[in-house]
């Protein structure tokens, strides 16, 4: 069998899929070798050499040299061995080749079938194992279909299928087939349907290597982002130093009239984002984690508690909708805050320190 558009297509598919090419090779001898045994029905061992400068596949069928026959299919005496070639000695093969039209169309679908499979499964270990390496990282993927609360996606490039579920998507987006967004990568896992990506758009991470992407100073570690907490689809808060005077922690995050964080917020869909200077000063932390809100005082009341005060009309913004600014900065500071207004204190008769 010559067939130079198949030896052509070897290195396409090393190339193009990145499988190996010897993996390929082995994989066409042994179902070669299937198909020929399961057409013939014979029993005696079979081998396939396949030639790359001459472009040539043979069959072969074979019989062990030894010098007492237990088995005629599968062994020759050395005398009558050597009656087809003076050299042969014990333990060497006599091969008999098989001509290609020995192998009916079927048995040759039936290896092309066994090819496909193992072609398929040698993917899959390999798309596996590279996405297993960048789990934490983010990947293009497209929508393939939503059903129910699931939403599947093909990681492209690779061509794994991946899984989004209910509580890692955007409660505020709308996945549509054939829509391509970024995702972040949890984790992968094999089930009874073979290996999953599991990704999410909901996690404070996603919004972690976005800003990874447009901040070189951040993927360069002159910028380090000391927490991060997310309500998915609302509001970001991300807490940012530097120890490097020439950089501005915050500008670098922002950009040039805003071009950085644009980038970020347009791949949210319009969620806002608090790019905020951390301190290790817990207080001042937790007056900066209030932002966009102005704090006129804020102490320690317990351990790990501060009461802040703000002006009347700023009070909705410090809480923000449904407790959601005051919930975030507590969770990124790690402290139980009460917000209270200037009139709220004076009717609880408290004294007001403006800082």
């Amino acid at each position: 069998m010559i067939n130079k558009d198949f030896f052509a297509a070897l290195d396409d598919l090393e190339r193009e899929k990145r499988i190996d090419k010897a993996t390929f090779i082995e994989t066409l001898e042994a179902s070669l070798v299937s198909a020929f045994k399961k057409e013939t029905g014979e029993a005696r061992p079979m081998t396939v050499k396949i030639n790359e400068k001459r472009c040539e596949i043979k069959v072969y069928a074979y019989k062990t040299v030894v010098e007492e026959v237990v088995d005629a299919d599968k062994e020759i005496l050395l005398s009558d061995a050597r009656e087809i070639k003076k050299s042969y000695k014990v333990g060497d093969w006599v091969l008999y080749e098989v001509a290609p039209k020995e192998l009916s169309r079927i048995a040759i679908q039936t290896a092309k079938q066994v090819v496909i499979q193992r072609l398929n499964d040698a993917r899959k270990a390999r798309v596996m194992s590279e996405m297993s390496d960048r789990e934490g990282e983010i990947a293009n993927a497209q929508v393939i279909k939503v059903d129910g609360d699931i939403v599947y996606l093909e990681i492209l490039s690779t061509q794994m299928t991946a899984i989004m579920s209910g509580v890692d998507k955007v409660p505020t987006e709308k996945y549509i087939p054939g829509q391509t967004l970024k995702v972040y990568v949890k984790n992968t896992r094999t089930n009874a349907r073979g290996p999953q990506v599991i990704v999410s758009r909901s996690v404070a991470g996603l919004v972690k290597r976005l800003f990874e992407n447009e901040a070189p100073e951040i993927k360069s570690g002159d910028i380090v982002i000391k927490g991060i907490v997310r309500d998915a689809g609302n509001r970001t808060k991300m807490a940012v130093h530097t120890d490097n005077p020439n950089i501005d922690a915050i500008g670098g995050c922002i950009g040039q009239k805003g071009a950085r964080i644009n980038e970020v917020v347009s791949e949210l869909n319009g969620e806002k984002v608090d790019v905020i200077r951390w301190s290790e000063n817990p207080l001042e932390y937790i007056a900066r984690a209030l932002s966009p809100a102005q704090v006129l005082s804020i102490t320690q009341e317990d351990e790990k508690t501060a009461r802040v005060v703000v002006d009347d009309d700023k009070l909705s913004l410090a809480i923000g909708k449904g407790g959601q600014n005051v919930r975030l900065a507590a969770k990124l500071t790690g402290w139980k805050i009460d917000v209270k207004s200037k009139s709220q204190m004076a009717e609880a008769g408290m004294e007001i320190v403006e800082e």
